[in-house]
């Protein structure tokens, strides 16, 4: 669909909710595409996602009444509360900064009210930016990778790359819990029949937060268990799914350096569409389904170009939250007497 189609999709009965719901309606200061249709990358077979934020009304301000999100799945549609957005803002959450870097006739609701909090987004925007964006793309090469090592590598090299996977994970696990959870992960000769090599762990810890410590085994459970569902996977239909891990994976990285380096947030990838599509459609996967190697050589230079820019970048290490504070009352304000 172009725009013009999508904009009718949208007056239509199934997305009479934008119009009817009471959290919404006159209440939405900005929406827009989401996914594939906002980074250019969308193909015929995309879905389209709608993405929108709503103010609070003012009870939901000053009384009892709570409103965070509005979804519908049947059109994979979200708008979020005001107030939750900054909340998420305030973390630099991909997903949600995303939304405004979107072409400029994606918008397909933008108030003065959507309008100022677009023009006032770098109030949100922090050094938060290197992780959630840097994690998002962790996820993407960690699946790339482990699917990869399943179909192509002997099971000591499997192995490795699991280790690998669960290593990068950890580096988010001590962003998250300050105290020294004492786990070594290492590789060793296994006793198992059908196992070469596999992951052992030493821990050495005293007084460590019981709950804490359920949380590091479930984050490493995770990756483990990712990993093992690809022993049934649909080759044909998953080589798509790869494809576009890989091309999110570049596009993630392409967004944070851009951010980091002061560049502004720029969704819709006009420069470099034409070879995320490329990527989408498998230039870089070879016939035996792994990928070639200057892909990868390309994610190593791009994660040397993201630690550079971490260590140059001028934002901020958080946002400035006196000058958000005044911004986000000067907005409820609005939303109070907008609403009388």
């Amino acid at each position: 669909m172009d725009i013009k189609e999508i904009e009718q999709e949208v007056k239509s009965k199934k997305y009479n909710f934008l119009r009817e719901n009471e959290h919404l309606g006159k209440n939405i200061i900005l929406l827009t595409l989401g996914g594939s249709y906002s980074y250019g990358t969308n193909v015929e077979s995309s879905d389209l996602d709608i993405r929108g934020v709503a103010l609070n009304k003012p009870q939901e301000l000053l009384g009892m009444s709570n409103f965070e999100q509005f979804e519908n799945r049947e059109t994979d549609t979200t708008v979020y509360s005001f107030k939750k957005m900054v909340n998420l803002l305030l973390n630099s959450n991909p997903n949600i900064v995303e939304m405004f870097g979107c072409k400029e006739d994606h918008y397909l609701v933008l108030t003065d009210i959507g309008k100022l909090l677009k023009d006032n987004i770098d109030l949100f925007i922090s050094q938060k930016a290197i992780n959630s964006f840097g994690g998002y793309a962790n996820q993407q090469l960690r699946r790339l990778q482990n699917a990869l090592a399943r179909d192509n590598y002997p099971q000591s090299e499997k192995e490795q790359h699991i280790l690998n996977s669960i290593n990068n994970q950890m580096t988010h696990i001590e962003r998250v819990y300050e105290d020294k959870h004492g786990i070594k992960l290492y590789i060793d000769k296994s006793s198992k029949e059908d196992y070469e090599n596999e992951i052992f762990m030493d821990i050495s810890t005293k007084h460590y937060p019981l709950r804490d410590f359920k949380c590091i085994y479930s984050e490493m459970n995770n990756v483990v268990k990712e990993y093992s569902k690809l022993n049934h996977r649909n080759r044909k239909k998953d080589d798509l799914h790869l494809n576009k891990h890989a091309m999110h994976l570049i596009r993630l990285y392409l967004m944070a350096i851009e951010i980091l380096e002061g560049q502004g947030i720029n969704t819709y990838r006009e420069n470099d569409r034409k070879l995320l599509l490329e990527i989408r459609n498998g230039k870089y996967m070879k016939e035996d389904g792994s990928y070639r190697s200057e892909f990868f050589e390309w994610v190593d230079e791009l994660d040397k170009k993201l630690k550079y820019a971490k260590k140059n970048t001028s934002l901020p290490k958080t946002p400035n939250m006196k000058k958000v504070e005044e911004f986000v009352i000067a907005v409820n304000r609005k939303a109070i007497v907008n609403d009388k």
